[in-house]
């Protein structure tokens, strides 16, 4: 069957299923998991050498790995409240973490909203939004919403405190005493249960966000000795703009781990965290497949956003390089999509919203801004004309199309890199004569206008 056929095949026979279900009233339940500040460093993408997470992997190997998924916003709340809403930062003006996006964005439906309309039983629990969680306390939102405890302080010294950016092992606490732990073990209660209507389950972990704190023997899974630094290059801020520059200096943390010799030390400890999630998508998995709900369940597994460590002289996310604009995406469709499938193509998480509603058989409402990936679930290698595009602050933006990398900021300085070639991002390529035309072509994939930022803030919430 010609490639063009067979395209046209899977999709109307997709479309039939979904009608099927319709007529018997059988929509497909969503488990819904958004993992805070994951970047890429999961083994299946294989972005870190030491990095270990065979549930993860196991999740990914029954379904479609989206290989270059990037962040709308790298940071949590504006990233949360596009995806959520569908309305980009430029659309509705919340660009960062400071600012409170509820009063501007309250009327607007929100994914578990429309699930809700739609005759779904929404439930949440643990950081599915930020800045102004609608919670229990906002009904329509959530059927039923699991609020999660604060994580346990330290029972000693960290091995690396400045402020939030602190680190080290938890030496007399248990797993089962993690507020995560506590969340996945009330989520799977509900995927172990029949339900008389379909069901969107959100299940928001909030580790590896910071501070990394968790139980000595997910330390013990990566003893210091293996660490491995990622590719970094000490000169590698000379050719990038000033604005560039105090995105990753801003917090003054690289030199901090430097003179305290603690960059090993820092990575252990991320990925001390990624393991301890990575057992609790262990136990999620495991309660769903001892349930009636495995096989009429789609499941989407997404980081919020990259993390840096240390490349660019840059720790945490909050800029608009790879590390920090990349984080996993995952699509599990049962009877739909190819287990163990992978999609190398950039897309950008605006794409979750309307792929779900697509995926369940109901509307999309016309404010959502993202374009479905049902194209790329059904053929991953089908065409795709819709960049990634990820936003930091008003006026800065990053664009990932085919093999590109483009940066620009809001004094319009720039940065291009070819990431074929150069897969690091070490050489920027912005004053390049021969990159003129890539970059006209890059810049004009960009908004060309953007939303003056709401001015409702949120003090001391810059993480």
């Amino acid at each position: 069957m010609p490639i063009g056929s067979r395209k046209v095949f899977m999709r109307v026979t997709t479309l039939f299923l979904i009608f099927c279900s319709l007529l018997l009233g059988q929509k497909p339940n969503v488990l819904f998991i958004p993992v805070d500040d994951l970047n890429a460093w999961v083994g299946h993408l294989k972005a870190h050498p030491n990095a270990k997470t065979p549930n993860i992997d196991r999740l990914a190997a029954r379904g479609m790995t989206f290989t270059r998924a990037y962040t709308p916003v790298p940071a949590c709340s504006p990233t949360r409240a596009a995806l959520l809403t569908g309305k980009r930062p430029w659309t509705s003006g919340v660009y960062v973490n400071e600012q409170q996006w509820y009063p501007t964005l309250k009327s607007t439906t929100s994914l578990p909203q429309h699930f809700m309309k739609s005759g779904y039983q929404v439930m949440g629990g643990g950081k599915i939004f930020h800045n102004g969680i609608p919670g229990h306390t906002v009904p329509n939102y959530w059927h039923e919403y699991y609020t999660r405890k604060a994580d346990p302080s330290a029972p000693q010294k960290p091995t690396f405190s400045r402020g939030k950016f602190a680190f080290g092992p938890l030496l007399n606490i248990s797993e089962t005493e993690m507020p995560d732990y506590k969340l996945v073990t009330w989520a799977s209660e509900k995927l172990k249960k029949q339900h008389s209507k379909p069901f969107f389950l959100a299940v928001g972990i909030i580790k590896p966000h910071l501070p990394w704190f968790v139980p000595k023997k997910y330390f013990d899974r990566f003893p210091l000795n293996s660490i491995q630094r990622p590719p970094n290059r000490p000169d590698d801020l000379n050719d990038i703009p000033s604005l560039g520059v105090k995105m990753a200096l801003r917090f003054g943390d690289h030199a901090a781990i430097l003179q305290k010799s603690a960059w090993e030390k820092a990575i252990q400890a991320y990925l001390a965290n990624i393991s301890f999630v990575d057992d609790q998508i262990g136990r999620l998995l495991d309660a769903l497949d001892n349930g009636p709900n495995k096989n009429n369940t789609i499941i989407v597994f997404w980081g919020d956003h990259g993390w840096s460590l240390g490349e660019k002289r840059h720790w945490r996310k909050f800029a608009l390089w790879e590390e920090a604009t990349r984080a996993p995406l995952i699509f599990v469709v049962p009877g739909q999509v190819n287990p163990g499938s992978r999609c190398d193509t950039p897309i950008d998480f605006m794409s979750i919203y309307p792929t779900l509603t697509d995926l369940a058989g109901i509307s999309t409402p016309a404010h959502v801004e993202g374009n479905s990936l049902a194209p790329l679930l059904h053929n991953p290698a089908a065409g795709w004309s819709h960049p990634a595009i990820s936003t930091h602050g008003g006026g800065n933006h990053a664009v990932r199309s085919g093999g590109w990398r483009y940066i620009r900021y809001s004094n319009g300085t720039e940065e291009l890199y070819n990431r074929y070639s150069d897969p690091n991002e070490w050489n920027n390529l912005a004053s390049d004569p021969s990159t003129a035309g890539t970059r006209v072509a890059l810049r004009n994939l960009l908004p060309t206008h953007e939303a003056t930022p709401v001015r409702d803030v949120v003090s001391e919430n810059k993480d």
